[in-house]
């Protein structure tokens, strides 16, 4: 194991390594994520370095006193197989401390993790392709829709509060965000957003799938005739069958594992995962 690795916090601006990390394997990044993560926790991106250039990187995410999510564990492929991954992770953890720690682990991963004491939950399939030609569901500006509200159904579908990354993810720039309301009553909403191949939804949430159904194909039209990527929990056999119905395939697949007890929340409403690095 090498010995002159040194563990500091990315800064703001350098956040943007991770995704381009992240990008380089395959995970298809956001064009805009970054700015929205660091508004979550500053201090939750790690990078070690050997000989002052980066060898890794690593985030671990505060959301409250209560819950932390891990996500961009990357290390550099002719840096591997020398613990400095290792190092990097025991790092991440304790700036976790004592909070239930939640990830989405590829395939080749969730071994360690559960050595790790990492507990599975469920799949999360990510769809992608051109969906079918359709019109617009009959939906109206996200903007429009009072952030308690919106809030409020987040919290059903994920185990922390989250109002500093949301404020973000909704306005961010090229951000779509639209919504359902039935008299006077917010029924769902979703977020469309550029990635580097194509537009992804996220999150989706909705009472129910003809909802979900509105939601998606308005959002589809925000992106116009680009390809569409969807990550869904497969719990939700709803979700799966949207994906499907618009023309999605599968092209891969995570674990949804957590580490300590969870704030309940359903899967249900939850018809697109926000992002698979910060849940």
């Amino acid at each position: 194991m090498p010995q002159d690795i040194s563990i500091r916090a990315l800064n703001t601006a350098e956040i943007q390594l991770a995704l381009d990390w992240a990008g380089a394997e395959g995970w298809n990044p956001g064009l805009g994520d970054a700015a929205c993560f660091a508004a979550v926790d500053p201090g939750g991106f790690l990078v070690a370095e050997m000989e002052g250039a980066p060898a890794a990187v690593i985030s671990v995410v505060n959301y409250d006193a209560r819950f932390a999510f891990l996500g961009f564990y990357i290390v550099r492929p002719e840096m591997r197989g020398r613990g400095i991954g290792f190092r990097l992770w025991q790092a991440g953890l304790a700036h976790a401390g004592e909070r239930t720690i939640g990830l989405d682990g590829v395939l080749a991963q969730q071994a360690n993790y559960a050595r790790e004491g990492f507990v599975f939950a469920h799949r999360n399939i990510r769809f992608e392709g051109v969906p079918g030609p359709g019109e617009a569901g009959a939906t109206v500006d996200l903007a429009q829709v009072p952030f308690e509200a919106i809030a409020t159904t987040d919290a059903q579908v994920f185990p922390a509060p989250r109002a500093a990354f949301l404020k973000a993810w909704l306005t961010a720039p090229r951000h779509a965000g639209r919504a359902v309301l039935r008299e006077g009553r917010l029924k769902g909403w979703g977020v469309v957003r550029p990635a580097r191949a194509g537009w992804k939804i996220g999150p989706l949430i909705a009472e129910d799938a003809e909802v979900a159904d509105e939601l998606f194909r308005a959002l589809r039209a925000a992106a116009g005739d680009a390809p569409i990527v969807l990550d869904v929990p497969e719990p939700n056999v709803q979700a799966v069958a949207l994906a499907q119905r618009h023309r999605l395939g599968p092209v891969f697949e995570t674990a949804r594992m957590y580490r300590g007890s969870l704030r309940p929340a359903t899967l249900e409403p939850l018809f697109g995962v926000t992002s698979f690095e910060l849940g």
